[in-house]
């Protein structure tokens, strides 16, 4: 995370050091807060790459304009733009945020080869939505290189329809993917070597929009794909992914894969194993590949291949079937399970995801609900489970058990965690009214507390965090 240098630092860095090495700066990182100062303090003739951390729809307006601090930086230099954004996700202002951020940037720096928006550690910012708006809407001649969040498949369509004539690189995090009537240019893209796909929500239309992208990327040399997918016929195996996909990509060298496949009512009588999916991937191209087969009694089957080792960053609808892995650059995770999770399972979760910065859990089922177990639940805390890096938890759609699980500082230590996401009246049960001593250091840096509807916190509660915001 990117904070805000002190006065005195940043006075430092632009009186006594930035005036001597002005001419040589090629590439510049900056937090948003210190744009001004650093970028007044020199003129860089040589700088290229600029990249600013906590960007956000403010900047615009404010210096990616023709009067701007930019008068005395020529921003025709520019080449490379790595915006790192700290805004939410707010559905209400895509088209505006289209028009006034990104369009405005591909307009005011008109030499960018290079474009990428990214996402700060937690929140996903405002993605790119081109609906309704005019066939050349953020267009260019020379971008090759773009890094984006887009609202829909559609725009990932519009993003390929010719008005990015030389794009060699796409990598795209679309929210929704679904079947339009809005048609589009369907040429061949003989200029797009690397692409990336990721969605995190489910499709029942990846046959009929994924698959006849993917056919016309014939030059391809790299592809990541991550998708979930809702209601096919059969699992995605490796006989699909050849006879679908890589046969129509004989120039491709890398392929980055995570594939959930679910589908239901299930047949008892038939049972895929992980080793069955697995003896699909014969391609040597394949490398290793993972899988994870799970069956939820006889109504829904998920199988997920994917592709070792894992370089993803988020995972969802994880349940008891954490498999051998380390997942090193999985930060986002999203349980589910309709079985109870227990200790055991939260020691190897840690162990599987070390690095986890926001955690979502999903299940109304305590641990030893059956009356033969009730008497272990006392003994199951046998050793403190620790989240070091965590910062978001969501346990608002959990049994009330695992929310003691995570703020009882006797079961779990959470030393940086600065959001919280639960039901009010769970928090009362378990703080005892914000009373209890076990659960109050797991809350005491914990500045965002989101209950399931907006209310002005009681003084005990702002007592009970003494870092929530006001």
């Amino acid at each position: 995370d990117i904070c805000s240098i002190s006065d005195s630092i940043l006075n430092r860095f632009r009186i006594d050091i930035l005036p001597r090495i002005q001419q040589n700066v090629k590439s510049l990182s900056v937090e948003s807060a210190s744009i001004e100062c650093i970028l007044g303090a020199g003129i860089y003739p040589n700088l290229t790459e600029l990249k600013i951390f906590n960007f956000n729809r403010e900047i615009v307006p404010r210096y990616f304009t023709d009067n701007s601090l930019f008068q005395h930086i020529d921003q025709q230099q520019i080449t490379d733009l790595i915006l790192i954004s700290n805004e939410n996700y707010i559905e209400q202002v895509l088209t505006k945020d289209t028009n006034n951020v990104y369009v405005t940037i591909l307009d005011f720096f008109k030499n960018l080869n290079h474009l990428s928006i990214l996402p700060s550690s937690v929140n996903d910012y405002p993605p790119l939505s081109l609906y309704c708006l005019p066939p050349m809407t953020f267009s260019s001649s020379i971008l090759t290189e773009l890094c984006i969040n887009t609202n829909n498949f559609d725009d990932c369509l519009a993003l390929l329809d010719g008005r990015l004539k030389q794009l060699t690189s796409l990598i795209l995090q679309v929210n929704y993917i679904y079947k339009t009537s809005t048609s589009y240019n369907m040429d061949p893209l003989p200029n797009l070597e690397c692409f990336s796909l990721t969605c995190y929500k489910s499709t029942e239309d990846y046959d009929s929009v994924v698959l006849p992208l993917l056919r016309r990327m014939s030059h391809l040399k790299e592809l990541n794909l991550y998708i979930y997918i809702s209601a096919g016929p059969t699992f995605i195996a490796g006989t699909h992914l050849d006879n679908e996909i890589l046969i129509h990509m004989p120039r491709l060298h890398t392929f980055t894969f995570y594939i959930a496949s679910k589908h239901g009512p299930v047949d008892p009588d038939v049972r895929i194993s992980n080793l069955d999916i697995l003896s699909t991937f014969t391609n040597v191209q394949y490398q290793q590949v993972a899988c994870m087969v799970d069956y939820f009694d006889d109504w829904e089957t998920i199988c997920r291949v994917f592709s070792l080792p894992v370089k993803f960053h988020r995972l969802e609808e994880i349940g008891n079937n954490i498999p051998n892995i380390v997942f090193t650059s999985v930060t986002h995770l999203k349980l589910w399970d309709q079985d109870p999770f227990k200790y055991e399972f939260f020691i190897r979760l840690t162990q599987a995801f070390p690095f986890l910065k926001d955690l979502s859990i999903k299940n109304i089922q305590p641990p030893f609900w059956r009356s033969r177990e009730r008497h272990l639940y006392e003994n199951d805390w046998r050793s403190i489970v620790k989240y070091p890096y965590l910062v978001s938890l969501n346990i608002t759609c959990a049994h009330i058990h695992y929310i003691e699980h995570f703020l009882n500082d006797t079961k779990t230590h959470l030393p940086r965690l600065t959001e919280l996401k639960v039901k009010y009246v769970n928090l009362e049960i378990v703080t005892n009214n914000f009373t209890r001593g076990e659960t109050r250091r797991n809350c005491a840096k914990i500045k965002q507390l989101i209950a399931e509807q907006f209310m002005v916190y009681p003084k005990d509660v702002h007592d009970y965090f003494p870092s929530l915001s006001l």
